[in-house]
């Protein structure tokens, strides 16, 4: 996918984030007094002591909480509502505000020790195009850190396959995504996988 289409996609769907974004907390709070919560912090403490992260998908600021200290760089978000929210977070002081979409970063070559996403690689427009920006952007023997929920294996996958009829066109949330497979498809040279509930959510770890 080129820049112009994944810019095009992005720009066609901020409406239905402009909606979503004073609602996300609220929907996903549940969620993270459930199991979110506790997974967003393992999935932070693996980052590097005194690095330089980008988050990409930091939506409005939900994991601004588990950023270790110390920590510096850059916090990205598509949609500008979300951004709003998330401005007015506690966050390290060290880290900025970004409105990019994960296709298109616009940052130098090799500019981050680190990188993560929680629940982002669900609704980005081409994940391998995200990929090989995450591939520039971080340093060689980076670190890349993804929790994201995916098409589990065995008879659940074809009821996700169903739910991905709905979730895909209603809110651009893709429930069949293999986020793992599309990562060793990127060229990563390490690709580890923790499997949570079921396999639904996976803590993906990458070697850059």
């Amino acid at each position: 996918m080129d820049t112009n289409t994944a810019e095009s996609h992005a720009k066609s769907n901020r409406p239905i984030y402009d909606v979503l974004a004073p609602h996300y907390d609220e929907a996903m709070r549940p969620l993270d007094r459930l199991f979110l919560a506790s997974l967003r912090a393992e999935t932070l403490s693996q980052l590097p002591e005194n690095a330089r992260i980008l988050e990409l998908g930091a939506g409005t600021g939900l994991n601004f909480a588990y950023y270790p200290e110390n920590i510096s760089g850059v916090a990205s978000e598509p949609n500008h509502e979300m951004l709003k929210i998330a401005k007015n977070r506690s966050r390290p002081a060290a880290v900025r505000l970004v409105q990019t979409c994960a296709e298109t970063l616009p940052f130098k070559n090799a500019s981050f020790d680190a990188a993560f996403a929680t629940l982002v690689f669900c609704s980005v427009v081409s994940p391998q195009q995200a990929f090989m920006e995450l591939r520039r952007v971080v340093k060689p023997a980076g670190t890349i850190l993804l929790l994201e929920h995916v098409r589990p294996n065995g008879f659940l996958g074809p009821i996700f396959d169903m739910l991905n009829l709905v979730t895909a066109p209603l809110c651009d949330d893709h429930f069949n995504r293999r986020t793992a497979a599309e990562a060793r498809a990127a060229g990563f040279q390490s690709v580890h996988v923790k499997k949570r509930m079921l396999g639904i959510i996976n803590l993906i770890v990458c070697r850059v």
